[in-house]
């Protein structure tokens, strides 16, 4: 039967009398552990937030009404030439509106749908900005406001103002930042605004909008649906985009097939819309991981040579072992013992350092115009990757000291003792 008390007691004494061999080796799972706790948790938050920029502002699926041209041209519906090979050119978009026919029913019918979180009607359309002598291009949409604030975060990117006071001014404008800088406008002034089909529209500045995107920044800024409907002279069911938010981002797209067959409109998932960002996050985290796992390893490596070191050096040490009645299993335990006591007290030690280091980084101030809701650096402290770390501790300093443990096990006592 093992004493392991006998045994602990024989590797505690190993591991005491070549502290500084120990203490390498403790250290190299350290630094291991807390490099790869430090750097995972900054690359996967930074990750996040690059994510959030972009999918945050996107909606799971956007339903519009795409014009295109007609399918059938009037010249093929002459029988006389129906046989005939006909070519047309300069095509022309066929006669149609961009609103969505029955928009209303339909977001009563997907909210009806116990997959989808919500869907909230919208009104696209081009404008100019005037302020003065100056005027600028631009994208208005027509949004509830607190509804598109709690259900698409909206509210994050609203550096001045809040969505209740555009909710609450129904002559109110959120104005994309890049349009307040280039016309020199703030919160309370006013601006004018004229559609492509004419008229001008005095509208309050009640905030500042600012998507991190400053390309969108310099053209977009949001009303109340009810107010662009004024501007553009349509009536209260007047809708161009639905923007619907499912429970699961995974059933986007056989969702948005359904909804394009079933209904005649165009359905674009965030999956096929941010396609190229999806495939740069996989690349980062994939980078990310590859890293970490090599510090691990790393480490792992440390151990196993400093561990077949001490094996050597301890040749007369084993020999005694064995010739005083010990077998080989209990001093390939002995040795395991000592691998499983560094990788625990390196283990312990990376964690705490990889937590100290990851809570330091995120008191760090990290501001940009991009991101004006950062105010540090972001860091995503999951527990899973602390688990992960420790675990990976332990298994990569069992097999560190399995290899050596096994040679200690074979050593002979005769051979060693005669060799003396």
């Amino acid at each position: 039967m093992t004493n392991w008390r006998v045994i602990f007691s024989i590797a505690k004494t190993h591991l005491l009398t070549k502290i500084k061999q120990t203490s390498t080796a403790a250290l190299g799972v350290t630094f291991g552990i807390g490099a790869y706790i430090t750097l995972v948790c900054f690359m996967t938050g930074l990750n996040g937030m690059l994510d959030d920029l972009i999918l945050n502002q996107t909606p799971h699926i956007h339903i519009y009404n795409e014009i295109e041209p007609s399918e059938k041209q009037p010249i093929s519906m002459f029988e006389d030439i129906e046989k005939a090979f006909n070519v047309v050119h300069s095509v022309k978009p066929k006669l149609s509106q961009k609103k969505i026919h029955n928009a209303l029913p339909i977001i009563d019918h997907l909210k009806s749908n116990k997959d989808v979180y919500g869907a909230l009607p919208q009104i696209k359309t081009q404008i100019f900005y005037i302020a003065g002598s100056i005027e600028l291009g631009g994208n208005l949409t027509g949004i509830m406001p607190i509804d598109e604030a709690n259900l698409f975060n909206m509210k994050d990117y609203i550096v001045e103002g809040s969505a209740k006071d555009l909710q609450n001014t129904d002559n109110g404008i959120l104005l994309g930042v890049g349009i307040a800088r280039k016309m020199s406008l703030k919160v309370g002034d006013r601006v004018q605004v004229s559609p492509i089909n004419g008229g001008l529209f005095p509208l309050k500045i009640v905030g500042i909008y600012q998507s991190g995107i400053a390309d969108l920044d310099a053209i977009q800024s949001f009303v109340n649906i009810k107010t662009v409907q004024r501007i553009l002279g349509k009536a209260n069911n007047y809708v161009t985009d639905i923007n619907v938010k499912l429970f699961d981002i995974e059933q986007a797209t056989s969702m948005a097939k359904s909804i394009e067959q079933q209904f005649h409109l165009t359905a674009i998932d965030i999956k096929t819309a941010n396609a190229q960002f999806e495939t740069g996050t996989t690349i980062r985290n994939l980078i990310t991981y590859a890293v970490s796992i090599t510090l691990l390893i790393v480490a792992g490596f440390g151990i196993y040579n400093i561990l077949n070191m001490l094996i050597y050096e301890k040749m007369n040490d084993i020999a005694i072992l064995k010739a005083t009645g010990f077998s080989g299993n209990d001093v390939q335990l002995i040795f395991m013992s000592q691998a499983m006591i560094i990788g625990f007290v390196g283990g312990i030690l990376g964690l705490l350092i990889g937590f100290a280091l990851v809570s330091l980084i995120d008191t760090i101030p990290f501001q940009t115009e991009a991101l004006p809701t950062i105010e540090t650096y972001p860091i995503n402290m999951n527990p899973v990757y602390f688990i992960i770390g420790f675990s990976f501790a332990m298994l990569s300093t069992f097999f560190a000291g399995y290899l050596p443990s096994v040679k200690a096990k074979k050593i002979d006592p005769v051979k060693i003792i005669r060799g003396q």
